[in-house]
């Protein structure tokens, strides 16, 4: 049996590394290629066809969530597993929607990353158990993603905008003019029916997004 071939995706040189080794390290399973960037996972996914990307969420550019739409739009059969230290149900169910087929955080034991592999790499979906539980008990709430009317790219711009970031801060992060992200954070703040960036924090923070303790 062949190996299970990875696109490994971090914008941390470092991250990249120790996953490698721990992924090379593995018998079954082979890093065929790098990125740090969203573009660039997208044009590595195509050259090379990997059997599987193992994709962070928060990447210079087009970022993870606009990077997985992109890949599985060129191929509906793609396997994306995502690793993050976004551990709330907004980045879960963002990240499903948009096509991955798998969910582990930061925090995950090495053998966890293994496992999502394997699993994902046979056909079948694979979350962490605690957000499955999290998202299960959501939705046994009543609870409604409040976040779902935000398109991929309003949605980044919005968790960069809770997180501190200024708009021209944003537009420099994600390679796009200012003019583009002040339009975007007028649709974000309609859509979510607020009025100002302090407002739209403060709803961040009680839907999970960003946690006030560490900000």
């Amino acid at each position: 049996m062949s190996n299970i071939q990875v696109l490994l995706v971090d914008d941390h040189a470092v991250v990249r590394a120790g996953y490698r080794t721990l992924l090379d390290g593995t018998p079954d399973i082979e890093v065929v290629a790098e990125a740090e960037r969203g573009e660039e996972a997208c044009q590595c996914y195509a050259e090379l066809q990997p059997d599987l990307v193992v994709m962070d969420l928060s990447l210079p550019g087009i970022g993870g969530l606009e990077a997985i739409r992109r890949i599985i739009a060129r191929d509906h059969q793609a396997s994306i597993l995502v690793f993050s230290m976004h551990d709330d149900t907004a980045f879960v169910e963002k990240a499903l929607s948009a096509g991955a087929r798998g969910y582990i955080t930061k925090n995950s034991a090495a053998e966890i990353m293994v496992d999502a592999i394997r699993t994902i790499a046979s056909g079948q979906a694979y979350i962490d158990h605690e957000l499955a539980q999290n998202l299960a008990l959501h939705k046994a709430a009543g609870g409604r993603e409040i976040f779902a009317c935000l398109t991929t790219r309003e949605f980044q711009i919005f968790n960069l905008l809770a997180h501190g970031m200024t708009p021209a801060e944003t537009a420099s992060e994600l390679s796009l003019s200012y003019k583009t992200v002040a339009n975007y954070t007028t649709q974000i703040k309609s859509k979510l029916n607020v009025k100002s960036t302090t407002e739209l924090v403060h709803l961040a923070i009680r839907h999970g997004v960003i946690d006030p303790i560490s900000e």
